[in-house]
């Protein structure tokens, strides 16, 4: 089983912090036009929905694991809920290989394997350097090939 990089806890750390930022400005707009109880309440706010989604984001890089299995990609992960996804390669339509602002800023990139099925079938590995992202997407490209023949991905 292979772990992220442990870049990725800053990439998930910083979106909890916006996320926190953005939901304490909502509430600091709400508390200004509608409550009127003080500025306490954005503070209190942002400190505990960044408590609560740092740890989150620090459990989450603990459990995230992946494995390139003999016919299939294994990926596990989840902090209250354990998620265990199996992706056969027979199943695999396209493999990306992606960068947001904040992985290219810390250096990584994640892989997107696009599968056969309903809408939103699609996993994603992140926390990868940009070379090991581009070879996993090589390495399921050639899998899924050879698993499918050459009307594959």
């Amino acid at each position: 089983m292979r772990s992220l990089h442990s870049r990725i806890r800053i990439v998930w750390l910083f979106q909890a912090v916006l996320t926190s930022a953005v939901l304490a400005a909502i509430v600091a707009a709400a508390d200004r036009f509608l409550l009127g109880i003080g500025t306490w309440l954005p503070a209190a706010v942002f400190l505990g929905l960044f408590s609560l989604t740092g740890v989150h984001s620090l459990l989450r890089y603990r459990v995230w694991r992946y494995e390139i299995r003999d016919d299939e990609l294994y990926l596990e992960r989840g902090v209250l809920t354990r998620v265990k996804t199996v992706v056969p390669f027979v199943r695999i339509q396209h493999v990306d290989s992606r960068r947001s602002p904040l992985e290219r800023l810390t250096g990584l990139a994640s892989t997107v394997v696009y599968t056969a099925g309903s809408r939103g079938a699609d996993v994603t590995v992140p926390g990868l350097t940009p070379d090991g992202a581009d070879d996993l997407q090589r390495r399921l490209k050639a899998l899924a090939t050879a698993a499918e023949g050459d009307d594959a991905v």
